[in-house]
C-alpha cells in the first residue's frame, strides 16, 4: 500500500552531509528522510535525476518505511572499501577507516586525472588489501578502457571492473578484447529501462545493484533472482546513502541467498558527519538491522528553508508517477 502524500511528508528530514572529499562531483550530499510505521526510509535522488526515474528512489523509502525489510539469510554483510579519486599518498588513510576488510573499490577515469594516477592510485591499495576492483562510472572508451585495464593488470589481478564504458556494446567489446577479465555493470542496470539487457548482450560478468534506483529492497531482490538464472552474480552497492539508505542496502544483500563477493555499502565513511553514529566494521561486515536517526543530529544537518521547499516540491512532482 502506498501512503498519502501526506503521510510520506509528515515528519520528514532534508539534510545536507557533508564529504571528507569530493565524490561523484559533489563536497555535500541532500538526502530526505521520511518517517513510517515500519521506520524510516530514504528519498535522494542525485538532482539532475528527472522525476520518473527518481520515483523509484521514492518508492524504495516508502518500503523501508512502511514495510521494513525482507526476510534476511546472514546476520552480517561484507562490505568493500571505496577509495575516491584521490592522490596515491591520500589512500592509506582512506583505507584506515575501513579496518578487517580485504575488498577495495577504486574509482578510475576521473576526469582532469591520467592513466599514470589510477596506475599509482591502484597500486597504493594493493600495497593494503590483497582484492581490487576499479570503477570508470563509464569514463572509457573502448580503446582507453582496454589501454588502462591492461596497465592495471600487469601489476596485479582485479576483481572485476567496474562500468569501464558508458554503452552496451562497448562493454560487450571490453569482454571480448580482455577475455581474462570480469567486468560489471552498474549504470548499464540501474539507468536501464531493461536491466537484463546488458546481461543478454553478453556485457557483464557482475551486476552491481542498487537498492533505491531500483524501487526498494524486494525489487532488488526479484532482479538479483532473475540475474541469478543467467549465472551472474550481484553485488549491493551504495548510491552514496546516508546510514538509513545503507541499512536498506544491507537488509537487501543479507536477504540474497548467495552473496559472492563483499557489498559497496561502506561508503558512510565518506561523510564527514551522518544522520547516526557508524556502525562498526567487524571482521569487515556490517550488520543488518535498523537504524534510528539521532535527533540532535536531525537538527544540526537540516539543510536550509529553500533546500527543504525544493525537496518537498520534488516529492509531490514524483509521488505523482507512483500510482
Amino acid at each position: 500500500m502506498i501512503p498519502s502524500l501526506d503521510e510520506v511528508l509528515d515528519g520528514s528530514h532534508v539534510l545536507s552531509l557533508p564529504m571528507r572529499t569530493k565524490f561523484r562531483g559533489i563536497t555535500t550530499r541532500e538526502v530526505m528522510l521520511v518517517r513510517g510505521p515500519a521506520g524510516w526510509g530514504e528519498f535522494s535522488p542525485f538532482t539532475e535525476y528527472d522525476d520518473q526515474e527518481s520515483s523509484a528512489w521514492l518508492r524504495s523509502g516508502i518500503e523501508a518505511a512502511w514495510d521494513g525489510p525482507p526476510e534476511p539469510h546472514r546476520e552480517r554483510v561484507r562490505i568493500n572499501a571505496t577509495v575516491p579519486a584521490v592522490p596515491a599518498t591520500e589512500v592509506p588513510g582512506i583505507l584506515a577507516r575501513y579496518p578487517g576488510v580485504d575488498t577495495a573499490k577504486v574509482k578510475v577515469a576521473e576526469k582532469g586525472q591520467t592513466v599514470a594516477d589510477d596506475v599509482e592510485r591502484v597500486r597504493a591499495v594493493r600495497a593494503v588489501v590483497p582484492r581490487v576492483r576499479v570503477d570508470a562510472n563509464g569514463g572509457w572508451t573502448v580503446d582507453e578502457a582496454v589501454e588502462a585495464l591492461s596497465l592495471l593488470l600487469e601489476d596485479g589481478e582485479l576483481e572485476y571492473a567496474e562500468q569501464p564504458c558508458a554503452t552496451v556494446p562497448e562493454l560487450v567489446e571490453v569482454r571480448r578484447r580482455l577475455p581474462g577479465l570480469r567486468v560489471a555493470a552498474d549504470e548499464s542496470i540501474r539507468r536501464a529501462e531493461d536491466p537484463l539487457r546488458v546481461v543478454r548482450a553478453g556485457g557483464a560478468d557482475v551486476a552491481v545493484v542498487k537498492v533505491a534506483p531500483l524501487g526498494g529492497m524486494r525489487a532488488l531482490l526479484e532482479l538479483a533472482g532473475e540475474l541469478g538464472e543467467y549465472g551472474v552474480p550481484v553485488v549491493v552497492s551504495s548510491a552514496l546513502d546516508s546510514a538509513v539508505g545503507i541499512s536498506a542496502g544491507i537488509a537487501a544483500a543479507a536477504a540474497i541467498p548467495k552473496l559472492e563477493f563483499a557489498c559497496g555499502l561502506g561508503t558512510g565513511s565518506l561523510f564527514v558527519d551522518d544522520v547516526c553514529p557508524g556502525q562498526e566494521l567487524v571482521d569487515g561486515t556490517l550488520l543488518a538491522g535498523s537504524v534510528e536517526p539521532d535527533s540532535s543530529r536531525l537538527e544540526a544537518l537540516a539543510a536550509s528553508d529553500e533546500r527543504v521547499r525544493w525537496w518537498h516540491e520534488r516529492v509531490r512532482r514524483t509521488y505523482a508517477f507512483l500510482n
